[in-house]
């Protein structure tokens, strides 16, 4: 499709040849690019040579490289610029350059179109165009003279399909929006219309074979290299088209037959394939919720009969579909990478389009070894968070104290890792956050600080999820209150000592009667390096003005009487609450 769009280029406007003939006044060049040195513009007008004609290089009177297109008469450059970025082979910013513009010619070698010297002392490899077949005679009059009655007469020849692929293409544009059926309405006729006036030609809402052949060209060239086609796997019981030099299959895992990439494009195509009902189809949704290769980001659907989930982030753009019928569940996902929006919007039309349900479903058994595994869920990544740290529960609705490190640059926040929290309020000075679920819980114990600090060197107790999560239950530490202050001797602080972990950091420190004292902070940032155990928790009485200003009002303990060590660790481990950051 390429070496015909190039034919019709040259019949359209063809360049001025020789040193100039014309006037250098009536002689225009469409200038493509500039580079700052030799080498970099080398590279660059060699790259264009091998797909465009008519490719020069100059200098520039700041001592820039430029590369240019032409000669052309003024009209002609015109019309060559429009073409040449509506089909994506020069950059959006080209523009028309005079010819007093250029100095001496660099590209091609030897060559002096201009009459102003070559650049002397450098020499570069010519790369030829590839040979352009020329149109025969009767050809050129059809590309040049071809008249609406003739269009319409080259239209009624098309076959349905081949008008439904041209609503396709002006849908895939932009032109199109109503059902892609080959009937050419109201609605056809006025993308067309859109189209050719976008194209620059003369919007008359019937497309002429030269027009239709450059729509085409814009459509399939998105998928040059990819080979689209139909696979056929009977195990999954699915036919659909894919991009099969991209992809090869892998693996199967029920319910997924995997397709792995095997190109730097590090596309992924998940067949979906299972018995099932509708309970089966909702746990599935939820299931594809948790995989590494579903990111956080992007709308999501669960009806009776199908679910619709994409995810977006910087690296990939997931789209999944499934569908319910007769007590099987199929579907596909596709995982492209991100900023490729035309190759993936195309190839995820091609799936939809060509999506075919054939007998029987993947065997339940298959990829079965994976269910050992706590990190996969049938062979596939299951998403963790980027880390976890404690909080605990400051009242029965659900609201979580933490520390303001945990929530930072989050997507997603969750507690427990299974319900959703919203960023209520933040101190970043003195590092406490305070977050609320987006559905209501009902905390085990809810923390209730203590009026009056705990006497010095008495016994502490901290809870707090060590290990991040690892283990499904809070973990218990005990220590003593070494200090009421901070090193420095800040007020807000206790200095304690107590053996704690990353994880523990936002978890509630205790009294011998199980009252809050405090929050555990994380060990202060700097070039010194503290004695094992020295710890520090941020004071309730500061905790409780945060609280306050996110519209939460704390509870004062009323315990006085000491408790035994399991009596804390039940109030410990059922206020203290896993917060968990993604992305």
């Amino acid at each position: 499709m390429m070496r015909v769009f190039l034919v019709v280029f040259s019949v359209i406007f063809s360049p001025i040849n020789g040193v100039l003939a014309q006037s250098q006044d009536e002689a225009v060049w469409v200038q493509i690019e500039a580079r700052p040195t030799f080498d970099a513009a080398l590279d660059r007008v060699d790259s264009y040579a091998q797909t465009l004609p008519d490719v020069n290089g100059f200098t520039l009177p700041g001592g820039w490289y430029a590369i240019a297109l032409g000669p052309y008469a003024p009209e002609d450059a015109e019309e060559a610029l429009r073409r040449y970025r509506l089909q994506g082979l020069i950059p959006n910013d080209s523009y028309i350059a005079l010819t007093s513009t250029y100095r001496e010619q660099y590209y091609p070698p030897g060559v002096n179109i201009l009459g102003n010297g070559t650049l002397a002392g450098l020499s570069a490899p010519r790369i030829e165009a590839a040979p352009q077949p020329q149109p025969t005679a009767p050809e050129r009059r059809l590309i040049e003279t071809e008249t609406r009655a003739q269009a319409i007469r080259g239209e009624q020849r098309l076959t349905r399909e081949e008008k439904r692929v041209l609503q396709a293409a002006l849908q895939w544009a932009g032109f199109y929006n109503a059902t892609i059926d080959g009937a050419f309405g109201r609605g056809t006729r006025n993308a067309m219309a859109g189209w050719q006036d976008f194209a620059g030609f003369e919007p008359t809402g019937v497309l002429t074979t030269l027009q239709r052949a450059v729509l085409i060209e814009q459509y399939t060239a998105v998928l040059e290299g990819l080979n689209m086609g139909s696979v056929r796997d009977t195990d999954a019981g699915i036919a659909v088209n894919m991009p099969r030099d991209a992809l090869s299959f892998s693996r199967y895992d029920a319910p997924f037959a995997q397709y792995e990439p095997t190109t730097e494009l590090s596309a992924r195509v998940l067949l979906i394939s299972q018995a099932g009902d509708r309970t089966t189809l909702a746990s599935l949704y939820e299931v594809m919720q948790t995989l590494e290769l579903v990111p956080l980001k992007g709308p999501r659907q669960l009806t009776r009969t199908r679910f619709t989930l994409v995810g977006r982030n910087d690296k990939i753009v997931s789209e999944t579909e499934a569908e319910l019928v007769d007590g099987e569940i199929k579907g596909f996902t596709l995982v492209w990478p991100a900023g490729d929006e035309d190759r993936r919007t195309r190839v995820l039309a091609e799936m939809r389009a060509s999506f075919e349900r054939l007998e029987g479903v993947l065997d339940p058994a298959t990829g079965s070894v994976f269910e050992d595994s706590l990190d996969l869920v049938a062979g596939l990544e299951v998403r963790k968070p980027i880390f976890s740290r404690s909080g605990f529960f400051v009242n029965a609705q659900g609201a979580v104290v933490t520390t303001a490190d945990a929530v930072q640059s989050c997507t997603r926040i969750t507690l427990d890792e299974a319900y959703d929290a919203t960023l209520a309020g933040v101190d970043a000075d003195r590092g406490v956050a305070v977050l609320t679920p987006k559905q209501s819980l009902a905390p085990p114990s809810v923390a209730r600080f203590s009026p009056l600090p705990p006497r010095l060197q008495s016994e502490i107790a901290l809870a707090g999820y060590s290990f991040e999560g690892q283990l499904t239950a809070p973990t218990m530490t005990f220590g003593t209150l070494d200090d009421l202050r901070g090193l420095r001797g800040e007020p807000e602080l206790r200095r304690l000592s107590l053996n704690a972990l990353p994880g523990d950091v936002g978890g509630p420190v205790m009294d011998t009667s199980g009252n809050v004292f405090g929050m555990l902070l994380p060990l202060p940032v700097g070039s010194r390096q503290l004695p094992d155990a020295v710890r520090f928790a941020l004071t309730g009485e500061a905790i409780s003005e945060t609280l306050e200003q996110a519209g939460i009002i704390a509870s004062t303990a009323e315990r006085s009487a000491s408790l035994d060590p399991v009596e804390i660790a039940s109030l410990g481990t059922g206020m203290t609450v896993l917060v968990s950051c993604w992305q």
